[in-house]
């Protein structure tokens, strides 16, 4: 089988997976508690939410291991586990994927502001964190590592250099924008281009957005991201539409049919890889997936 980046080289639309949280939430994580835990003490249940993106046509899983950093494993007493954890999650996925498609292990934010951006952690601190991450997530077989939900520059750069320097893997980097006034930026205001530059500048192999908006902004996040980068394949993971409020539960409603009703689209406004994040189910993975290739 060809290699991700080989594959994307020749101009083929692949398939990611979508959301992991919602899923092991209904099988029973509970609030307060690890779900990068589960890899070790729920293995089943968290292989079977990507056996279930597989059987729905994704060529790409991501790993149970968004948390997976010292930081935020110490808010759940697990510090200790992070090796352990994001081993279990690579290999889980790897398991899953069975040779058809790639391991995108998960490295989301550490929770923790810079210096420099009027926190108290260095940039070394935030290194020093990814580095274990992803050391143990390449043990574990992944095939590709996915900084994702990235709101600070500093923090992508310490991320992605982290991978860089001690994986051989490629290293793909997604920002979360808002839509602002002054059109769409990341909590720490930057921009759609300006994420994209400096990931790529960082050592990034693919860049793009997720989570935060629908399909339809994502469609002119791309647009941005792709004037910006002309050159370099883009991610998109889009929440099935903004999440309403009922009963207490946040509801994404756009339907599998509607998502994919707006694939032509992201793919013309430059995507290389479409797959889904908040809300999204296997079956908005398999429609979106039909579009895709035909």
């Amino acid at each position: 089988m060809k290699s991700l980046l080989e594959r994307l080289a020749t101009g083929e639309i692949l398939i990611s997976d979508g959301a992991m949280g919602t899923f092991l939430q209904a099988k029973g994580l509970k609030p307060g508690e690890s779900p990068e835990s589960w890899c070790v003490t729920h293995p089943d249940a968290v292989k079977s939410v990507a056996d279930a993106y597989v059987a729905a046509g994704a060529d790409i899983v991501e790993t149970d291991s968004f948390g997976g950093t010292t930081y935020k494993q110490r808010e759940f007493g697990l510090s200790d586990q992070v090796d352990a954890f994001n081993k279990a999650s690579a290999a889980l996925a790897k398991k899953a994927i069975e040779g058809k498609g790639y391991v995108a292990a998960s490295v989301g934010p550490t929770g923790q502001i810079v210096e420099d951006e009027g926190g108290s952690a260095t940039p070394e601190d935030l290194y020093s964190a990814f580095k274990q991450q992803v050391i143990a997530l390449a043990q574990g077989g992944a095939d590709a590592l996915c900084i994702e939900t990235m709101s600070s520059r500093v923090e992508a750069v310490q991320a992605i250099k982290a991978a860089k320097e001690n994986t051989n893997l490629p290293v793909i980097c997604t920002f979360t924008f808002e839509a602002k006034t002054k059109g769409f930026r990341t909590m720490m205001g930057v921009t759609p281009a300006q994420a994209a530059v400096e990931a790529v500048e960082a050592g990034a192999d693919i860049v793009g957005a997720n989570c935060g908006n629908g399909i339809a902004n994502m469609i002119e996040i791309t647009k941005e991201i792709r004037a910006a980068v002309p050159s370099t394949p883009i991610l998109i993971h889009a929440n099935a539409g903004m999440p309403v409020l009922e009963d207490g539960k946040s509801v994404f409603k756009e339907t599998p049919e509607s998502m994919a009703g707006r694939v032509r689209e992201l793919i013309d406004a430059g995507a290389n890889i479409i797959g889904g994040c908040c809300g999204t189910t296997p079956d908005h993975i398999a429609a979106m997936a039909k579009v895709a290739r035909s």
